[in-house]
């Protein structure tokens, strides 16, 4: 894991990326950059949630990352950017104490997305796939939507992000609100990632759906440890 100072950490790689790696907020401007990020972390989720093509799921997420309101908005993100802030990794935090609208704007966005026909079958699909995804209790923050740069990943660079948004927002703010997060089974690289930054596996609710593909098996981890 890299070290945080400041704002600051050193960014691997250098020859290939220039200058030090930043944290910040994300911007509505960085929706070219974010949205095919946002797809990577959760491909197969996307997939079966808007049955629609790669390209079209990003589009899709594009267009609902510069909205001001929502799970996708920007202002639910943080990224890690190099010196010439080129975006190179995202993390969303979800507060269950202000998720109250997520749904009917996501309803929203896909309406005018997508039209209604395409709609309807994207909620439904939804509703199966929150079974799997719960949102967040009033006293959890969920984070998600955790991904790096294909080039990135294994540097450290999602590790420093992580801790710069905790260390930067909850950890300073709210040092007892319980963290957790969606890991796929299968996704055991991302799993054992989890596992070294101080996530735990919850127990199971109840057992998978039987409309949900069995890839989308996923389980909870909530961070037991302070970063």
């Amino acid at each position: 894991m890299y070290a945080v100072q400041s704002e600051h950490a050193r960014a691997p790689h250098q020859g290939r990326e220039s200058g030090a790696l930043q944290f910040r907020p994300a911007r509505a401007e960085d929706a070219d950059a974010c949205a095919p990020l946002i797809f990577a972390s959760g491909v197969r989720e996307f997939g079966f949630f808007l049955g629609e093509s790669d390209d079209r799921c990003i589009e899709f997420l594009e267009f609902a990352f510069t909205s001001k309101h929502g799970r996708f908005s920007f202002r639910r993100h943080s990224v890690a950017v190099t010196g010439d802030d080129k975006v190179i990794a995202v993390l969303a935090m979800h507060d269950g104490r202000n998720i109250w609208f997520d749904d009917p704007h996501v309803a929203l966005m896909l309406l005018m997305f997508f039209g209604v026909r395409r709609t309807v079958g994207m909620l439904l699909r939804g509703l199966v796939l929150e079974s799997e995804l719960p949102a967040p209790k009033s006293s959890q923050t969920l984070i998600a939507h955790c991904a790096t740069s294909e080039q990135m990943r294994g540097t450290g660079v999602f590790s420093a992000l992580f801790t710069h948004a905790l260390r930067a927002g909850l950890m300073q703010h709210e040092p007892d609100r319980q963290i957790v997060l969606d890991v796929l089974v299968s996704n055991r690289r991302a799993y054992d990632l989890y596992q070294r930054l101080g996530f735990v596996e919850l127990p199971r609710r109840a057992p998978i759906s039987h409309r949900l593909p069995r890839e989308l098996e996923s389980v909870r981890m909530q961070l037991m440890r302070g970063i």
